[in-house]
């Protein structure tokens, strides 16, 4: 009896699955489009491209948990979103306020944009050191330190965004306003040193929402969602102005945590100091 010949093994195919793909490629489709607001600002289309940096903050929202969700994530990862990030939110909105409003007040005009930009690589940076650093206390987790980098970039655009509004509603004193160099300059380098700053900051990660405040939330979220498609230039300022309101209630929520968490170890130490009986 003649013995079988064995078929060649089919060689696997080596290389990363799409999957622990997607997140970067997630990362890599908002970088081109953050970008790209800076192509828009320079042909003057300063709409789309606050339009294009929204965008681009909805895609940084959704590839990091993307990554966890696919069990993608990696140090490369993590670095590559933090480049994008720089460059989405913090080199993209300089120039575009630059281009909008500082632009008459020439080398001093760029000052602002320059501190913003040099604050959010900080911010960055510092963020990408604690990775490494020791773990935080349980309820420190639901906080950044400082504006986060999506944030601190909407933050920046809100004159963009009051002033597209204005003149859209032909308001022609609020638009001045709001385009006037000094002021468009000062609101840069608040939101620089806020992003800068240690001022914890609501991360909504693991935002607990009472029962009876769900149904009030989902129908205000259909209410923005639409409020968005009808006017977005007013869905970006009232977005900005809630979030510049809810800064001191999230520090608020820091110390009380932290107050409790202080007076839980201290219990706990007591009761590890009293003699057995």
């Amino acid at each position: 009896m003649r013995p079988q010949r064995r078929l060649p093994r089919r060689q696997r195919f080596s290389g990363l699955s799409f999957n622990r793909m997607l997140p970067n490629l997630m990362t890599l489709l908002g970088l081109c489009i953050g970008l790209s607001s800076i192509r828009l600002g320079l042909d003057g289309r300063f709409g789309a491209a606050v339009l294009a940096i929204s965008v681009s903050g909805v895609i940084d929202g959704l590839d990091g948990r993307l990554a966890r969700l696919l069990k993608a994530t990696s140090r490369f990862g993590a670095e590559f979103d933090s480049l994008a990030d720089f460059l989405c939110f913090g080199v993209a909105p300089a120039l575009l306020l630059y281009m909008w409003s500082l632009q008459p007040w020439g080398a001093i005009g760029f000052l602002p944009p320059l501190m913003f930009a040099s604050a959010m690589a900080l911010r960055l940076a510092r963020f990408n050191a604690t990775l490494d650093s020791a773990p935080k206390a349980a309820f420190a987790y639901n906080f950044f330190t400082g504006v986060p980098a999506p944030a601190g970039a909407g933050l920046a655009l809100f004159p963009l965004f009051v002033g597209l509004e204005a003149s859209q509603q032909n308001i022609l004193w609020v638009q001045d306003l709001v385009s006037y160099p000094l002021f468009t300059g000062t609101f840069l380098v608040v939101t620089a040193l806020l992003c800068v700053s240690t001022l914890p900051v609501w991360s909504f990660k693991n935002f607990k929402i009472p029962t009876g405040g769900i149904l009030p939330l989902l129908l205000g979220v259909v209410v923005f969602a639409a409020l968005i498609f009808a006017d977005p230039y007013l869905a970006g300022a009232l977005a900005g102005l809630a979030y510049i309101v809810m800064l001191p209630f999230s520090l608020r929520s820091y110390r009380k945590l932290a107050r409790e968490a202080g007076a839980r170890r201290v219990v706990v130490e007591d009761e590890d100091r009293q003699p057995e009986s």
